[in-house]
């Protein structure tokens, strides 16, 4: 008896399918689709030897225009790790209307909180003043705040305005902020209906008391956040880095914090795990956080549902909905790494 259902190769490196999957649409997915699970099995022949039958590919194996022209029958290809990278020929995918998606929007939310948390502790000095109470250096009531700020009403610049400015400007709403943006990407119109100023770089960092960088990494804005941009931040500014470690020069990052003109607080590093002998673990105005802020369960697991939702809508001609849409003009263009 012949099985109709459409093909799907898994192959999710390195995301584990129990970190992504819950029971229920693990068993949804295995009794929907034709499942060919290569998630132990990283051989380039079993990929090849399911894609010409593949009606899609949950993961972000290697995939030229080659491999691309065999699999003749692939619908989407489903990315679950987060990253869109440079191992996929992607026009040629594109030209062939296949669908290449990715799990952003399962993280979103998740790096937004995370991303108020931090700076509502650089304000505040939250972590700050309980290293201090555990040194027996606690300074009460007002005396323990001579630097801290408000967030609420606050000067707030966005470097970035795609899935996770557009979450954290959702939870900010409630702070009514005057927020600054720079987003190359997206036109000024589109800020302005959000309620948002659209601005250049130069005027977020000098005019902004807090900071937050959102901005992917491109061949464009490498490093873009140099000793020069910096020292445009006011004194007492706060900087939070949730994006990519890339868009930064951390060398003069550090200097600024170590000078004491400014706070910050880093999610996202050049190295991972950094070296235990780094400066950045000894330097008291930074808040440290080990690339934490979007993999918790909660978000993970949603990642599952959004993959068999979207598989369901492409089943019936329907486009996808729940996961990011790669933007043919946009997805070359990134220089993104894996997440170890």
């Amino acid at each position: 008896m012949s099985d109709d259902r459409p093909l799907v190769v898994f192959r999710p490196q390195p995301a584990r399918r129990e970190r992504i999957f819950s029971a229920a649409a693990w068993d949804r997915l295995r009794q929907d689709y034709q499942l060919v699970d290569l998630s132990e099995d990283e051989s380039e022949e079993a990929l090849a030897e399911a894609l010409p039958r593949a009606f899609a590919v949950i993961g972000q194996p290697t995939l030229d225009a080659a491999a691309i022209a065999q699999a003749g029958q692939l619908r989407c290809l489903m990315n679950v790790e987060g990253n869109f990278f440079p191992n996929v020929d992607y026009p040629a995918a594109q030209d062939r209307g296949i669908h290449i998606l990715g799990c952003g929007p399962a993280y979103a939310p998740a790096v937004a909180e995370y991303s108020v948390g931090l700076a509502l502790d650089l304000c505040r000095g939250i972590s700050r003043a309980d290293r201090l109470f555990r040194a027996g250096q606690e300074a009460y009531a007002a005396e323990g705040s001579l630097d801290s700020v408000l967030l609420a009403r606050a000067d707030v610049g966005f470097i970035g305005y795609g899935l996770l400015g557009r979450a954290t400007h959702r939870l900010l709403e409630s702070f009514r902020p005057t927020i600054r943006v720079f987003d190359p990407w997206v036109p000024d119109s589109v800020l302005d209906e959000a309620g948002l100023l659209p601005v250049g770089l130069d005027e977020v960092l000098a005019s902004s008391r807090v900071v937050f960088v959102f901005a992917t990494v491109t061949a464009e804005n490498e490093r873009m956040l140099g000793a020069e941009q910096l020292a445009l931040l006011p004194d007492g500014a706060r900087l939070v880095v949730v994006s990519r470690a890339a868009v930064l020069d951390l060398d003069a990052l550090v200097a600024e914090v170590a000078s004491g003109r400014i706070l910050a607080a880093i999610d996202v590093w050049p190295e991972e795990p950094m070296p235990a002998d780094a400066p950045v673990r000894r330097l008291d105005g930074l808040v440290l956080s080990a690339h934490r802020a979007g993999g918790i369960p909660q978000a993970l697991l949603s990642i599952g549902d959004m993959v068999l939702d979207d598989l369901d809508q492409i089943r019936r001609g329907l486009p996808p909905m729940r996961m990011q849409v790669a933007a043919r003009e946009l997805v070359g263009r990134y220089r993104n790494r894996p997440v170890t």
